[in-house]
């Protein structure tokens, strides 16, 4: 359980490589597809790149295994589909970052699964989060721990890695997490606990009624600028909001509009919601690039954060508000996020967390019959507006 660059994903590849030698059926989980491949096998730290030649496996990414010259094989898995682990057994297991797993109910599968040889046994390489699957853990007297911080490793990082991720996190709560590897709890005077989240969080989603994209592009993609968020999220018809899916970070603005295209097409959705305070009129003419008829509304922000953001708090603690499995990096910012929150302290904007209430505005404070007064009220404001 370490800080970003500690060299998390290093310790997970050379323990495989080593596991292969004894054991033959040793694999792999990740958080999403793209991590496990990106990150566990082709990465720069991954299994491909720290194998001597004369050890190094076979990648067969259309059977999503990896087959090592000692007949030894390593099949790969994802959080994001639980199901694929059902019935599968393991002899050793290297799971990475089960504090961002969609999904915790893959942690159960896997478990199931590790029975193979004589002493299965799994290695979890993670950036801490107060998930009950960590906390469980680290209260487990089976489980050895081993820490470490950003700055253990920081001879063997390049500097602008460095200055982008100890500029944005040093000196504040996430740092502690992001760089330290402390679990934290939840902040005082935060709009949103996790208990309440976990509490309300669901593994599939009902019919929808409505689903939109919303999305709060960053001002620059110049090095440590701030994300572009873009969250998916829909209404049933028992009027409950629920989370769909959050996709935000450093794009272009070709690259978010794209992403949010394909997005819209994914869940079907019927209409992208975009804050056009920075961006104005490019904000629309960026989207509409990629899908000249794509149904689109503009919105702006004439009021602070914190006041657009308690109505949508104040519907998770009525119970109205559903994730669809874990979102771990937008409920890092939920959970942090006070009533006096300054983002020149924190070193970061909260944008997946506007993007989350843009959308939960547009579903169900702006939506449902009768929510027009808040539309009123806006209007009659900027009529008094010198």
């Amino acid at each position: 359980m370490a800080g970003r660059g500690f060299g998390k994903t290093r310790t997970g590849a050379e323990w495989v490589r080593q596991e292969v030698k004894t054991s033959k059926l040793v694999n792999l989980i990740g958080a999403t597809v793209d991590d496990a491949r990106d990150i566990m096998i082709e990465g720069e730290s991954g299994i491909l790149a720290i194998c001597p030649k004369d050890e190094r496996p076979t990648y067969i990414s259309h059977k999503r295994r990896l087959e090592w010259p000692n007949g030894a094989r390593s099949l790969i898995f994802t959080a994001d589909e639980p199901e694929r682990l059902r019935g599968k057994q393991h002899m050793k297991l290297w799971c990475d970052e089960v504090g961002a797993w969609r999904y915790q109910e893959a942690w159960d599968q896997a478990m199931f699964g590790l029975r193979l040889g004589k002493h299965p046994q799994a290695v979890i390489t993670t950036t801490p989060r107060p998930i009950k699957t960590l906390k469980d853990l680290l209260t487990d007297p089976m489980t050895a721990i081993t820490y470490g911080t950003t700055y253990e490793n920081q001879d063997n990082l390049a500097p602008t890695f460095l200055h982008k991720i100890i500029s944005k996190y040093e000196g504040t709560r996430l740092g502690r997490q992001e760089l330290l590897a402390e679990m934290l709890s939840d902040t005082p005077g935060a709009l949103w606990k996790r208990s309440r989240i976990d509490e309300l969080r669901v593994k599939d989603m009902p019919k929808l009624r409505r689903i939109v994209v919303a999305i709060d592009p960053a001002v620059s993609t110049k090095e440590g600028s701030d994300e572009t968020g873009i969250v998916v999220a829909g209404i049933g018809f028992d009027e409950h909001v629920y989370i769909l899916a959050d996709v935000s970070g450093n794009y272009t603005p070709d690259e978010w509009a794209t992403e949010a295209v394909r997005q819209f097409d994914k869940w079907k959705a019927d209409r992208i919601i975009a804050e056009v305070n920075n961006g104005g009129d490019l904000v629309e003419a960026n989207v509409r690039t990629k899908r000249k008829s794509i149904s689109y509304k503009a919105v702006h922000a004439s009021r602070g954060k914190v006041t657009r953001a308690e109505p949508a708090a104040a519907l998770y603690e009525q119970g109205k508000v559903h994730h669809v499995g874990s979102h771990a990096i937008l409920e890092d910012q939920m959970c942090v996020f006070t009533s006096d929150f300054d983002r020149t302290k924190e070193g970061y904007s909260p944008d997946r967390l506007d993007a989350l209430v843009w959308a939960i505005t547009e579903l169900a404070l702006l939506g449902l019959p009768g929510a027009g007064l808040l539309e009123y009220i806006e209007e009659q404001n900027r009529r008094r507006r010198p």
